[in-house]
């Protein structure tokens, strides 16, 4: 099964990657000389993924002016518009449909996430396991986080701060584990999303899990970036060459 397709998110606004967020769209942020997307779009290549869509919002005339005057760093780039309104991560996938949709699995990322992530290994993993839906998780600290069983299916969501919790499937001993942003979708799921507008894909993922194999895959130990803070491009550039 080949994965040829893949997105990267680059519509948000950036409010925590003030003052750059101020003048630039976040997926412009620069890490030793290459911007996010730029090095998401080689880290998609890595893995023979050359036809990408990038949904754009907050100055989407600057990464569409980016991707055209570096031909797209290599690849075929196609530009999801949604100027608008910024429909969050499920309703651009939604928008992105006609681009993704098809016989065989898609990958998307967020721009903000660099790592090192087989993704051939989540990919075969997705295939074993025969999911709707894997992502990459790993045992960082973080405030939110999906719940798995022991066999690594989604069971449910929780906030740590808030003490929020939403359960899918309720089992006893679920694990806490942070969600890396890199998934892989069957193109089926186009047809069982039930949001429209407005949405986030966790919302997806915890109406859809009872029912479909959402599946999480383990890869602690890989190097894993959130450059969502300027903070954050200090220990990027010394991950990421």
């Amino acid at each position: 099964m080949m994965v040829s397709k893949g997105m990267i998110f680059s519509a948000g606004l950036g409010t925590r990657f003030k003052p750059w967020t101020d003048q630039h769209p976040k997926a412009l942020a620069i890490v030793n000389g290459k911007s996010l997307l730029q090095r998401n779009i080689e880290y998609f290549q890595q893995f023979g993924i050359n036809e990408v869509v990038v949904n754009v919002h907050h100055f989407a005339d600057q990464i569409i002016a980016a991707v055209e005057q570096h031909h797209g760093w290599g690849s075929k780039v196609f530009i999801s518009d949604e100027t608008d309104e910024v429909l969050e991560t499920g309703g651009g996938l939604l928008k992105a449909r006609p681009f993704l949709e098809g016989k065989d699995p898609f990958v998307t990322i967020n721009a903000d996430i660099l790592t090192d992530l087989d993704l051939d290994k989540l990919i075969r993993f997705h295939q074993e396991q025969q999911a709707l839906i894997s992502f990459g998780i790993t045992d960082r600290k973080t405030s939110r986080y999906f719940l798995f069983d022991e066999d690594n299916r989604l069971c449910g969501w929780t906030n740590t701060k808030t003490g929020e919790r939403r359960i899918s499937i309720d089992k006893p001993g679920l694990r806490p584990m942070a969600y890396s942003c890199v998934v892989v979708f069957q193109p089926e799921v186009f047809g069982l999303i039930r949001q429209r507008g407005k949405f986030s894909l966790v919302d997806t993922y915890l109406d859809l899990a009872a029912e479909h194999r959402i599946m999480g895959y383990d890869h602690s130990g890989d190097r894993l970036v959130d450059v969502g803070k300027p903070e954050s491009v200090a220990v990027a550039e010394g991950c990421f060459k």
